[in-house]
Formats: structure tokens, sequence, C-alpha cells
């Protein structure tokens, strides 16, 4: 593994790709510098933020770099949804994938996102809030849409890690 790349949208995933930096000691790229920076063909660690299930820029990525692992970073808990990640974004089996649970903060979204990420924490906060014997992923989830900071934390990282120093 030659560095770290990642594509950001609210922060969460540029937090994990500083998170893995300082414990790996492997440089950090945002995708955009790295395109500029690395020699394609490089082996990385790729880091994107979820939408829909879509690793964003994870195909730019995989077209420039050989990428050896993904970390999702999204709204569910870290390890979940895996095999609908995977799915969703073609990955193959052999590639590892490991799903990161990053903050939900309105403020840092504009647009587009803004206006899904409103009209879901609408509907999914009256949803739950309304129901009883919530389970504790609901409840999890009610949490995040409520106040959705706070929740990328190194302790997340144990299984990539894990696997990085396998890897070495």
């Amino acid at each position: 593994m030659k560095a770290i790349v990642y594509t950001s949208n609210t922060g969460s995933a540029a937090q994990y790709a500083a998170l893995l930096a300082k414990e790996t000691a492997l440089p950090v790229y945002a995708l955009a510098e790295a395109v500029k920076k690395l020699p394609r063909g490089t082996e990385i660690l790729y880091v994107g933020w979820l939408m829909a299930g879509t690793v964003k820029g994870y195909k730019k990525a995989a077209k420039r770099f050989a990428v050896q692992a993904v970390c999702a970073v999204g709204m569910f808990e870290t390890g979940t949804q895996t095999e609908y990640v995977r799915k969703t974004n073609k990955l193959l089996p052999e590639l590892p994938l490991f799903t990161l649970q990053g903050n939900l903060d309105r403020s840092k979204l504009h647009g587009f996102y803004r206006l899904m990420i409103d009209i879901m924490r609408k509907g999914v906060t009256k949803g739950l809030s309304e129901k009883k014997d919530r389970t504790p992923e609901e409840d999890s989830i009610l949490s995040m849409m409520a106040c959705g900071t706070g929740r990328v934390k190194a302790e997340n990282l144990k299984d990539v890690l894990a696997w990085l120093a396998g890897q070495r």
C-alpha cells in the first residue's frame, strides 16, 4: 500500500483518511490531488462517502489506481450494509470492503444532498419516533437523524487497521 486516497462531502471520509494516515504513516490525498501527484497504478486504500449505496469517487479512483481496499463512509453503523454496498458498486468479492459510520452534518450539505437528507430525516424521524419496540439499530438511526455528529471514531477503524497490518 502506497497511499490513502479519499473523497469527502461533509468531512467524515476526510477525517477517517487522516486517522488512517496517522496510524499507518501512509501519505493521504484527496482524489483530485492524488490524480495530479500519484502515478497511474499506484496501490491505494480508497475512502469514499456513500450516497444511496454508491461510494462516491470510487469509479474514478479505480480507473486510475490499483485500489487494494475500500472504506465506505455512511450513516449506518460500522460493519453493516457491506453486501448492499458491494452489490451497488459492483465490487469484486476479493476486494476488501469496510463500512464506517460517519457524521450527518446537515449544515455542511448543499443543494440536492441537503434536500434529500431533509426529506429522509422528516420521514424517518416521524416513523421511528412513533414506533413502539424499536430495535437498537432503529434507535441508532433515529439518533443519527436527530444529532448525527460524533460518529467518526478511531475505534471504528480496528478492522481496517488489522487488514492493513496483514498487508505489510
